[in-house]
């Protein structure tokens, strides 16, 4: 069969895949060798996306409350909204909240409808959580949102620090590229993170800041090569406009990290010119995020380090086409193409879209938008492509503001998500593999996304709804377009009014491709590997350092003495409506954990494997405790994941405030105020069966896939709701009244098991994988109500590599049969061979592996 070339759904990286199309709704997957952003890699997401292109829990018909209608209606009953609430409240009433996921054509008609003909700047985007900080450093330090560095850059430099980035689990295929450095250069890695993640166990140092430490830092960074002599003056005085006084006001007062800690890493910087800083959402999610961002480019300014090969501030995006978001506009502060709001901007603008209502200024950002919504101020809310009721701080009150909404339309593939619950409209979008059109990666490098499948029941491609949409508005001259190459050429030619302007985004020589052109495309990099060579964005074509100052210490406040920090787990991504559907993926993490430092565990009654509810100012959430001592004391973490299809109380985002960066209003995601306590449960069960199961009301419950059906944990006080929980069919049961234990195994008319309970009220339960794998088949019952197989089988323990089901004891065995780097156990078991994030927990596993020889040794 055919192999069609398309990009990972996934992650800022941007990694080509090869599909091969091997049933009605089966591919198979694999890397292209030939895509420069990846060149074969892929991580285990990537890897297993084959698993995650069903239809369960899709949206396959346009529903009217709960009521399935024609596109007709649907789209008549928006327009009529619409048009009402423009008509009465005017066009800043209206509002879309757009997404990464989208593709580029997509983005472009959202934000030419709502900013040229709806006549509102009220479009933002859920890159606003992920990247604005970032953006509005880039803007104000090179004049333009552009990264000035690519791929390339990793492999040619001989120090890279990764500031707030979980590299090997977020971004894998990076990851490998930076362990390929090391290898063949001596590439030293720095890492810069509260947390000591499995990314800064494998680091040559790491640097354990207090959460928003990296201001501190970088200044003091920045004041130590001053007093080194290695501030490039040259490059200053020619091509950057610095603020008088300001680097000879920078202290060498370290900031609050060990001295030697700060020496190492300064004299790391001294002798290494070719340093590549990578910076991700520990610095971006933050209410000091910009100037995290602008604290870094400084250092790389002054000395420099910037528009050679192997150097360079690079930000890297965490969705697969925010880059694609941010260069049409789809922020609430950008018009369009990287061009503002001034009177002959938006003049331009106008005259290029034809458009009658250009918008007067800037729109809303994310969490003003939600609070406009809340108080009424927006009354017509379009949710396009993102789940907001989970993804934004304070989720419960973005929730509240959603149900207030007078008109919410939702644009998505799942049928029951968060935020698609509350609609009142929901249209159903093309989903990965379906869809057509392209997105930008990280490096600025533009891919082709190219549909795999044919659209299911009545999905439809998000700018064809858009279109449809604005036809039916009465502006239908300007949104004929016969498909996403049409769409793409506008783009392109559009982006020569910022070409005009010397910005560098330019994609006009793209503008008059054909649509066999368009469809055969290549990966393509606009504005070249180091897009400032010549000049920067700003008007006298220099940078800018800026002077910023670490915020003030948070006070410790007496009921919320311990800071949470929250973050993605490595086989997941955003709200698992993906990526919960695939088996394998949801193997290295099945629930939620609060992790905590034993000690902070301890002071606060939690126990290892225990629940724990995290409270902040905003609301609370129950976990399982992870106690572990790679957490700072005083710090917690808990995953961002979660949603209420797969979660009872595990939802993260109930927890952080909604207080924003003021320069980008990206929300402080990593340093919430919170307290915690223990959670006791009267009994503990777990639940497997082929179908996810009702939840009645309880303390906590976690449902996660495994290959024949769904594992639940469950948790509460009182009676057990067994008759809800359990489906129907033949029941065998044990029980031991003593112990409070109680087994339940139900099978089909053909004797095979369709579900099992098994609940403790003071014992041990059993280990699920046996009893989960047993799903569908026909297993003796005394084995089933055992939890065991008759004859025992090997324990492999965890599970680490998920991409080809190797546990943590197999691990250990091939250590013990001689295997003693991460490559020998690659070699012995296949673990860490594919996609290779899982690298640095073998390394983890081998270290342990030693130390027991030579303590055993002793």
């Amino acid at each position: 069969m055919k192999e069609i070339r398309t990009t990972c759904a996934y992650c800022g990286v941007g990694c080509g895949i090869r599909a091969t199309v091997t049933g009605e709704r089966a591919v198979a997957i694999k890397g292209d060798t030939d895509h420069p952003a990846n060149f074969g890699r892929l991580c285990s997401k990537g890897t297993h996306l084959g698993e995650t292109i069903g239809l369960e829990g899709r949206l396959l018909h346009p529903m009217i409350g709960e009521r399935r209608a024609s596109w007709d209606e649907a789209l008549d009953l928006a327009v009529s909204r619409m048009r009402a609430c423009i008509a009465e409240h005017g066009p800043d009433s209206v509002a879309f909240y757009v997404s990464g996921q989208l593709l580029t054509e997509d983005y472009y008609v959202a934000n030419k409808l709502m900013k040229g003909f709806i006549g509102s700047g009220n479009i933002d985007t859920n890159s606003r959580l992920c990247m604005a900080s970032a953006v509005a450093a880039h803007n104000r330090a090179f004049g333009e949102d552009v990264v000035p560095c690519t791929y390339d850059d990793l492999d040619a430099a001989d120090l890279i620090l990764l500031v707030g980035s979980n590299t090997a689990w977020c971004h894998p295929v990076v990851w490998q590229r930076i362990e390929a450095a090391r290898a063949a250069r001596g590439t030293k890695l720095v890492v810069v993170d509260p947390r000591r993640t499995e990314t800064a166990e494998q680091a040559d140092l790491h640097i354990p800041i207090a959460p928003d430490g990296d201001i501190a830092l970088f200044n003091a960074l920045l004041a130590e090569m001053r007093e080194r002599g290695l501030i490039d003056r040259g490059f200053l005085n020619e091509r950057c406009v610095v603020p008088e006084g300001y680097l000879d006001s920078l202290t060498t007062h370290r900031p609050e990290i060990p001295f030697p800690s700060f020496a190492a890493l300064a004299d790391l910087i001294a002798a290494r010119p070719r340093m590549v800083t990578l910076f991700s959402q520990g610095a971006n999610q933050s209410r000091c995020g910009t100037d995290k961002g602008n604290a870094i480019i400084n250092l790389h300014l002054a000395l420099g380090r910037i528009n050679q090969p192997g150097m360079g501030p690079f930000s890297i995006t965490g969705q697969p086409n925010a880059m694609g978001g941010r260069e049409v506009g789809g922020l609430a502060n950008t018009l369009a193409c990287h061009l503002g709001f001034t009177p002959s901007e938006r003049a331009d603008v106008a005259e290029f879209w034809n458009a009658p209502n250009i918008c007067a200024g800037p729109g809303l950002k994310a969490v003003d938008l939600f609070r406009a919504v809340h108080d009424g101020r927006i009354k017509f809310l379009w949710v396009m492509a993102t789940n907001p009721a989970v993804s934004m701080p304070d989720a419960a009150f973005v929730r509240e503001a959603l149900a207030r909404c007078e008109t919410l339309v939702a644009t998505d593939v799942i049928a029951d998500a968060d935020t698609a619950r509350l609609a009142h409209i929901r249209l159903p979008a093309l989903a990965w593999g379906e869809k057509d059109g392209t997105v930008t990666n990280s490096e600025r490098r533009i891919s082709r996304q190219r549909a795999l499948l044919p659209a299911p029941g009545e999905a439809r491609a998000d700018w064809a709804i858009l279109c449809d949409f604005a036809a039916r508005m009465g502006w239908g001259h300007a949104f004929d377009f016969a498909g996403p190459a049409d769409i793409f050429r506008e783009y392109a030619a559009m982006t020569t009014l910022a070409a005009t302007r010397g910005k560098a985004l330019d994609l006009s020589h793209l503008s008059t491709r054909g649509d066999a052109l368009y469809q055969s495309l290549a990966p393509v990099l606009w504005g070249g590997r180091h897009p400032f060579a010549a000049r920067f964005g700003h008007g006298d074509g220099k940078a800018r350092l800026i002077a910023v100052e670490p915020p003030h210490p948070a006070a410790v406040a007496p009921d919320f003495p311990l800071r949470l920090n929250t973050g993605r787990y490595r086989d997941q991504w955003h709200t698992m409506t993906r990526t919960g559907l695939s088996p394998t993926l949801s193997q290295h993490r099945r629930e939620a954990l609060l992790e905590i430092h034993p000690v902070d565990a301890a002071r606060y009654g939690l126990g290892d494997g225990a629940l724990a509810r995290v409270i902040t100012a905003a609301g609370s959430a129950v976990f399982r405790t992870s106690c572990c001592d790679s957490q700072r004391r005083g710090d917690i973490f808990v995953p961002m994941h979660w949603t209420d299809a797969m979660a009872g109380e595990a939802r993260a985002n109930r927890l952080p405030l909604s207080q924003t960066d003021p320069l980008s209003g990206q929300p402080g995601f990593k340093d919430t105020p919170v307290r915690v306590e223990p959670v006791m449960a009267d009994w503990r069960a777990f639940l497997v069966c082929r179908t996810p199961a009702p939840m009645p009301a309880m303390l906590y419950w976690s449902r996660s896939r495994v290959a024949e059906g769904w594992l639940h944990e469950l948790a509460g006080v009182g009676e057990v709701a067994i008759d809800m929980l359990l489906p129907a069919g033949e029941r065998l049961e044990a029980a031991d009244v003593a112990r409070g234990m109680r087994r339940i195994v139900v099978r089909d008319a053909s004797d095979r098991l369709v579900a099992a309970l098994f609940l403790t009220r003071s014992g041990e339960l059993p280990p699920r994988e046996w009893v989960a794998a047993q799903l569908g088949a026909a297993a003796e019952p005394l084995e089933l109500l055992a939890g065991r197989p008759a004859a025992p089988q090997p324990d492999r323990g965890a599970i680490v590599c998920v991409c080809h089901g190797v546990g943590a004891n197999d691990i250990s065995a091939s250590a013990q049969c001689g295997a003693g780097t991460v490559d020998a156990v690659g070699a012995a078991t296949l673990a860490g061979t594919n996609c290779g994030s899982c690298r640095p927990a073998i390394a983890r596993l081998l270290e342990q592996a030693a130390l027991g020889v030579l303590e055993a040794a002793e």
